[in-house]
C-alpha cells in the first residue's frame, strides 16, 4: 500500500559547494528528442538539451541519465525498454554519489500528457495511418482525465526520486525542474491545428495538473522547485516565440512534437544558471 509522505519541514537544501558534477534525471522534456545533435538515439537524448547547456555554462562535468518516455517509476526502480529495443536500468542506479547538482524533470508521462497530445494530433492528421493506430493501441488515444489521485501519485513519485537522490548523493543540491508551458488559452484550434477547442481545454487541465504535481512534490520533499512553467507562459504553441515545437507529421521528427525546441532548452538552462548563482 502506498503511504502519503509527510511534508518535509526542512526546506530547500543549498550546499554552498562548488558545482563540479551535474547529474540529470528525467524524461523527454529534459532529454530533448530530435534536437540536433542527437547524443543517444535509443534514449532520444540531445547533446543540446538543458542539462548539457547548464553543465557547459557552469564548467561542470555532466552525467545525463535522461531517457525520453521515462516515468517516475523508470527513474526509481523499473527498467525502461525504448522503441529501439534498448533497455535502460532505473536512472537512480547510475547517479554518482559525488554529484553536486541534480536536476529532475519527469512526471508528464505518469499523467499521459505529451503522449496523448501526439496521439490526438496523429488521429486528426491521419486517423487510419499506422502511427495513429500504434499510439491508440498504446492507450494514449484521447485527452486524459486526470484525477486528484493521479496528481498525488505523480507528486509522490517525484518526491520519492528526491529521496532517492539524497540517499545516493547526500551532498547534492536537488532541483525539481517542471515543464515548459506547451499550450495556452490562446493556442490556435480548429482548421490548421491538430486540436479542437474541446481538446485544447482538456490539455490545459492536464498541464495545470502537472504544475500542481510539482508543487506538491516540492512540499513533500523540501526540494527546490524551479517553475519554468511560470516563465514560459508567453512562449506556448501559437505565440510569436514558442519554446516548444508544434506538431510534426514526419516520422523522423514527430517524437519532438510538443517538446522543448532549441530555444526552449536554452531558456531553461539560462534560468537555472540564474537560480543557482
Amino acid at each position: 500500500m502506498t503511504t502519503t509522505p509527510e511534508p518535509d519541514q526542512s526546506g530547500p537544501r543549498a550546499t554552498g559547494r562548488p558545482i563540479r558534477t551535474v547529474a540529470a534525471l528525467g524524461s523527454s522534456f529534459a532529454a530533448g528528442p530530435t534536437i540536433e545533435p542527437v547524443e543517444d538515439v535509443s534514449a532520444m537524448r540531445s547533446s543540446r538539451n538543458y542539462p548539457h547547456l547548464l553543465a557547459t555554462a557552469l564548467g561542470a562535468d555532466l552525467v545525463d541519465l535522461t531517457v525520453s518516455g521515462a516515468t517516475t517509476a523508470n527513474i526509481l526502480h523499473t527498467p525502461q525498454q525504448t522503441q529501439t529495443g534498448t533497455e535502460f536500468v532505473p536512472q537512480l542506479a547510475g547517479l554518482p554519489e559525488h554529484a553536486d547538482l541534480v536536476t529532475i524533470t519527469a512526471g508528464g508521462n505518469d499523467l499521459r500528457f505529451i503522449g496523448s497530445m501526439l496521439a490526438v494530433a496523429w488521429s486528426s492528421h491521419d486517423p487510419d495511418g499506422p502511427v495513429a493506430q500504434m499510439l491508440a493501441q498504446g492507450q494514449l488515444a484521447g485527452v486524459p482525465v486526470v484525477t486528484e489521485a493521479d496528481v498525488r501519485a505523480a507528486a509522490e513519485g517525484l518526491a520519492a526520486i528526491v529521496a532517492g537522490v539524497r540517499e545516493r548523493a547526500p551532498r547534492a543540491r536537488v532541483l525539481l525542474v517542471d515543464y515548459l508551458t506547451v499550450v495556452t488559452p490562446q493556442t490556435p484550434t480548429g482548421d490548421g491545428s491538430p486540436f479542437t477547442a474541446a481538446e485544447l481545454a482538456g490539455f490545459l487541465l492536464v498541464q495545470d495538473a502537472l504544475v500542481r504535481a510539482y508543487e506538491e512534490a516540492a512540499v513533500f520533499s523540501g526540494a527546490e522547485l524551479v517553475a519554468v512553467s511560470a516563465i514560459s507562459t508567453d512562449h506556448g504553441l501559437g505565440s510569436t516565440s514558442p519554446w516548444v515545437a508544434g506538431f510534426r507529421a514526419d516520422l523522423a521528427t514527430t517524437a519532438g512534437s510538443f517538446h522543448p525546441n532549441a530555444d526552449g532548452m536554452r531558456a531553461v538552462a539560462d534560468h537555472l544558471v540564474r537560480v543557482i548563482a
